[in-house]
C-alpha cells in the first residue's frame, strides 16, 4: 500500500541529513517493498565550485549519497515507523550508519540543474538493518547510476 502524501513530507521532514546536506526534494511512492524520491540539483550547490569549475558534474560520493538518503534513510524511517507502530516525529534522533556500498556503477553524469530520480527497493529489512537495490535515473528514464546500499539505524539523540 502506498503512503499518503502527508505521510511522505512528515517522512522526508525526519531525514537527519539537513541542508546543504540533504539530497532528497520529496516522496513520490512508498511502501512497504519500494521508495521512490526526487531531487534537483541546484546551481548553486556548494560543491560545484570546486567539482571541475569549468564544466562541473555532480560528484559520485554525492550521486551515491542521494542514493542514500532515499533508498535507505527515508525507506528505513519508512519501515522502522511500521514495524514499530510509530509516527514520523519518534523517529527523530535515529540515523544511518552506512554498512554497505558494493556494486556501484556510474553510466551518465550529472550536471547543475538537472533532476533526478531515486528508485529503491526493499532487499531486506530485520533487525533495524535496511539494505536496498537503488538505482538513479534522468527524468528521461535514463540510469544515471546503480547500486546496493545498506544502513543500520542507531539513536545518536
Amino acid at each position: 500500500m502506498a503512503a499518503d502524501p502527508e505521510l511522505m513530507k512528515q517522512i522526508v521532514d525526519a531525514v537527519p541529513q539537513q541542508y546543504p546536506f540533504r539530497f532528497i526534494d520529496h516522496l513520490i511512492e512508498l511502501g512497504d517493498e519500494r521508495v521512490v524520491g526526487a531531487y534537483r540539483f541546484r546551481e548553486d550547490e556548494y560543491f560545484y565550485a570546486g567539482h571541475f569549475p569549468d564544466f562541473p558534474v555532480t560528484p559520485g560520493v554525492i550521486l551515491i549519497e542521494t542514493m542514500a538518503q532515499t533508498g535507505v534513510v527515508a525507506f528505513g524511517i519508512y519501515l522502522t515507523m511500521q514495524q514499530m507502530n510509530i509516527t514520523a516525529e519518534q523517529t527523530k534522533g535515529l540515523t544511518t550508519l552506512f554498512t554497505i556500498c558494493e556494486d556501484v556503477e556510474f553510466l551518465k553524469i550529472v550536471q547543475p540543474g538537472e533532476k533526478v530520480i531515486i528508485y529503491g527497493e526493499k532487499l531486506y529489512f530485520r533487525k533495524g538493518n535496511l539494505k536496498s537495490k537503488i538505482h538513479m535515473e534522468t527524468q528521461k528514464g535514463e540510469i544515471i547510476c546503480r547500486g546496493i546500499l545498506a544502513g543500520r539505524g542507531a539513536n545518536l539523540a
